[in-house]
């Protein structure tokens, strides 16, 4: 049987940046497998610019992001495997890692890994979670399904659309359906605010007129075979229809864009313990799971805003494997300063922090929960306050980035951090 020092499971954004970072950091037996026919994963699929802004200063497509990455990998020759998908992962006596993956060429082959990276993104939550009464005709796609039609195979789903929720691949593909003739009827949001980046909203909704509906959910499905229209109606906040605010849009094409799911059907197997608030990994500050030597990174860990952000993540990962395999450095749980959100904050990452195991800051990035003006983001060390900063708004769909310094944390005796959202 093979092994390997570091084997990072996903060849998108994160597991890029993630196998470059523990290549650059001297791991030199490192293996990437994913399952997609090329490498860069969701990245391929969107043609749009904004990306790399934060990390190159520029503004590029998605496939001309992930190529910066992919070219990287050829130079550094890290060996990876496509088409190949990873069915399992088991804890051996010895802490090793057994991975079992499957392909055409090789059939079904196990490997050993001292270390391994998670890195499989997240998917779409489908039509099936929401519970839309009605038919199951054509017509009805995810946003990221349309995006991929449209993109890459070079297919159009319909031409009239309406769009529910008012995530940023939503608002992104209303857009793109715009400019390939489609109209665009409506985005439908079942809360009171969008759950997309306020630039994607401006930029793809208010520049063509298209109206964005808060508070309003899908309530009917008109059409058997194919899609006819939809009825959308206004909620109440307790996200139930109001009767009398129906309205009927003739449509071919529905779009969901309801959310992402981070990936972790592998991570749950092997015991990982997951944050139901994220629905990824509790990780320490080197993104270390519950599990000793298994790293997450990515939008398998929480669903980012930027792509920028799941590279600098990914590369801690990178870097905290090799520091796991080559250095012998081991979590201590006992010694960790506890980290949590509340008042607005819904989550941290990461959850825990072990000072002696930071370099010189740890990123702690959350997002809130709802809109908050004119707001303070107060950090409380032990219930005294030491971070007190005025942001004009938080918004849910914008991720918050926070930089504590190693010599904040190395305050004696420091026991619990606490992120709140006040007035002052």
């Amino acid at each position: 049987m093979e092994s390997y020092d570091v084997v990072v499971i996903g060849g998108g954004p994160a597991g890029l940046a993630a196998a470059i970072s523990a290549k650059e950091n001297g791991i030199d037996n490192l293996l990437m497998l994913e399952r997609d026919a090329v490498l860069g994963g969701i990245l391929n699929q969107c043609i749009h610019n904004g990306f790399g802004l934060h990390r190159f200063g520029e503004e590029l497509t998605g496939p001309e992001y992930a190529y910066r990455f992919i070219e990287k990998v050829y130079d550094l020759n890290i060996n990876y495997k496509l088409n190949t998908m990873v069915l399992d992962i088991v804890l051996n006596n010895d802490k090793t890692k057994k991975i079992t993956y499957i392909n055409k060429e090789e059939g079904l082959v196990e490997i050993n890994a001292k270390a391994v990276i998670l890195a499989m993104g997240c998917r779409e939550r489908s039509r099936g979670a929401l519970n839309i009464p009605g038919f199951r005709p054509a017509g009805i796609f995810s946003a990221g399904a349309a995006q991929h039609l449209v993109n890459i195979e070079g297919y159009m789903p319909g031409k009239k659309v309406v769009i529910l929720g008012s995530g940023d691949i939503g608002l992104i593909m209303a857009r793109r359906m715009t400019f390939e003739g489609a109209k665009v009827k409506v985005v439908a949001e079942i809360l009171p605010f969008s759950g997309g980046l306020k630039r994607n909203i401006v930029q793809c909704l208010d520049d063509f007129g298209i109206p964005l509906k808060l508070s309003h959910t899908v309530v009917d499905i008109k059409g058997k075979e194919r899609l006819e229209g939809v009825t959308i109606a206004k909620v109440d906040e307790n996200m139930k229809p109001i009767k009398g605010t129906e309205e009927y849009y003739s449509c071919d094409t529905l779009l969901l864009s309801v959310g992402l799911i981070p990936e972790n059907e592998l991570s749950k197997e092997i015991g990982v313990e997951i944050n139901p608030i994220t629905s990824g990994a509790i990780v320490n500050e080197s993104l270390e799971t519950s599990i000793d030597g298994v790293f997450s990174c990515g939008n398998v860990l929480h669903v980012h805003d930027l792509v920028d952000f799941v590279s600098e993540e990914a590369e801690t990962a990178g870097k905290s494997a090799a520091s796991y395999v080559l250095k012998n450095k081991r979590r201590d749980d006992k010694n960790s300063i506890s980290l949590k959100g509340s008042n607005g904050v819904r989550y941290t990452v990461p959850s825990m922090i072990n000072v002696y195991n930071v370099d010189d800051h740890v990123m702690v990035r959350f997002r809130v929960s709802n809109i908050f003006q004119n707001k303070f983001l107060n950090v409380y060390f032990d219930g005294e306050r030491v971070i007190h900063k005025k942001h004009l708004i938080f918004a849910p769909g914008e991720m918050e980035t926070v930089k504590l310094d190693k010599a904040m944390l190395s305050k004696e005796g420091l026991k619990n951090i606490e992120f709140k959202i006040e007035d002052n």
